[in-house]
């Protein structure tokens, strides 16, 4: 496995292989890998002839200086993981060598900007836009992996390759999570014991909400969730949104002939996490 820090030179290697007819998979990360990373990277593996993972923490997308801050970083251990996964090259750029200019392009996400992560983090998916737009420009894949726990993000980027006309074929890896159910994320390695223990509540609580889904209404589920989960000593939900899966508008009754998807964001103190179940998919 070979590790790039300059663009120019991964572009060099990657262009002889693609002249070569090599196919090309790419898995765009921030870091701080965990076993869900590491899924995209194996399927990747499996369905190209070469696999390059990038570790950028991409400042442009955090709208809480803090969190940006505290973003884990274990470059090495990141390297290691990719290593056993068997990537073959990774993209650890600097800020200038990602954006050497200012970035003026125009983005519009319509609604999936405006709603959900769009609504409580403003400028969050422009920042998303700018940083896998210039990544797909340096990479320049076939394919590209991103997992569906962060579900709205599928889509802005979906709509982001429609936007620009970028020939990547955009692949979703459902979401990977702990033996409790609690979805992988980097941020879960600040949780506190306590906060830990309580996580898993929120993907119990979407499954039962799904399971059961026709004895309440949209409204009534809602209030069900908030209840349920901000009754427990350490989380607190920012919002539970049930839209449509393809557009994101919200809906107010359940049509069995339409794909829903519920999406929540909680807090456990200070960290934020988000999930979603997808119903009639």
């Amino acid at each position: 496995m070979k590790v790039f820090k300059k663009t120019l030179e991964l572009k060099n290697e990657l262009d002889i292989l693609s002249k070569q007819g090599k196919k090309i998979g790419f898995v765009p990360t921030m870091g701080a890998l965990h076993h869900g990373h590491i899924e995209l990277v194996v399927r990747s593996v499996k369905d190209n002839d070469i696999t390059v993972a990038s570790i950028f923490v991409n400042p442009t997308q955090f709208n809480n200086p803090e969190d940006l801050k505290k973003y884990p970083r274990m470059p090495e251990k990141d390297i290691a993981m990719l290593e056993n996964a068997n990537c073959d090259y990774v993209f650890l750029p600097d800020y200038d060598e990602v954006y050497p200019k200012i970035d003026t392009t125009n983005y519009d996400f319509g609604m999936l900007e405006k709603v959900m992560e769009g609504k409580f983090r403003p400028g969050h998916f422009k920042g998303v836009g700018m940083v896998v737009k210039r990544l797909f420009e340096i990479v320049e894949p076939d394919n590209a992996y991103f997992g569906l726990k962060d579900y709205q993000q599928f889509l802005v980027i979906k709509s982001l390759v429609n936007q620009f006309d970028i020939p990547v074929n955009i692949v979703g890896c459902e979401t990977i999570r702990e033996h409790d159910g609690l979805a992988m994320s980097s941020r879960n390695l600040r949780l506190s014991d306590e906060q830990r223990k309580e996580a898993p509540e929120i993907y119990k609580s979407l499954s039962f909400i799904k399971k059961h889904i026709e004895d309440k209404s949209v409204l009534e589920w809602k209030q069900w969730f908030k209840d349920k989960i901000n009754a427990l000593s350490q989380l607190k939900v920012e919002y539970i949104e049930i839209s449509d899966a393809i557009t994101l508008e919200e809906v107010s009754l359940f049509d069995d002939s339409k794909s829903l998807v519920i999406c929540v964001a909680v807090f456990a103190g200070e960290i934020r996490l988000i999930d979603n179940v997808l119903i009639n998919d």
